[in-house]
């Protein structure tokens, strides 16, 4: 009980230590999505193609049916 105890109160002060010191140590976002220009966006001719293989999908609308 001595040992479960002892424990629970460093973990409830290292977290309690950790939510007081968040805002300090919380990294900035680099750049909000808004911000982007649309220099950032690829264009469509930048785009590689892409090969599908198999049927396309064809959701089963008619659950006896399999």
């Amino acid at each position: 009980m001595f040992l479960l105890a002892t424990v629970t109160l460093c973990c409830g002060a290292v977290a309690g230590t950790l939510t007081l010191l968040e805002p300090v140590l919380r990294p900035q976002p680099e750049r909000l999505v808004a911000e982007r220009s649309m220099t950032d966006v690829p264009r469509t001719s930048d785009l590689t193609p892409v090969r599908v293989v198999g049927a396309p999908f064809e959701p089963n609308v008619n659950p006896r049916q399999r």
